[in-house]
Formats: structure tokens, sequence, C-alpha cells
């Protein structure tokens, strides 16, 4: 008896990527990109872009977040 392997879900409409950003590197950015790509085996570019872009965001700000005390009374 064949296993049914599972389907995938249909994406939620908020969730589709439809906005597409484009930009341009220099030949040695692109080599680099293409070098650290090809030696962790990363297959989608794409994705891998993506991560890290909002990977950086998120970081950002959540540094960037206000709080109650400033660092300086943290620290005191």
């Amino acid at each position: 008896m064949k296993k049914k392997l599972p389907q995938k879900q249909p994406a939620k409409a908020s969730l589709k990527r439809e906005n597409k950003i484009t930009f341009s590197l220099n030949e040695k950015e692109f080599n680099m990109m293409r070098q650290y790509l090809d030696k962790h085996k990363i297959e989608n570019q794409s994705r891998w872009i993506r991560e890290v872009v909002m990977s950086y965001l998120w970081k950002k700000t959540e540094e960037d977040y206000p709080t109650l005390f400033n660092e300086n009374e943290i620290r005191k």
C-alpha cells in the first residue's frame, strides 16, 4: 500500500511574496556572495538574501525598541 505524501497547503493571501526588490552588486561583491553560497551549499539564493536582510532588520528593531530606562541608568 502506498503512503500518501502530505500536500503543500496553499499560502495565505497575506503571506504571498508579490513585492520585488532589485539591487546591483559590483563584481567583487557578486563574487564574494557566490563564493559564500557555494561554500555553504546554499541553493536558494533568494531565500538566503531575504533571511539575512530580515534577521538584520529584526535585530535592529529590537535594539532600537524604546525602554523605560536609559542604558546608563540601568548600569548604575
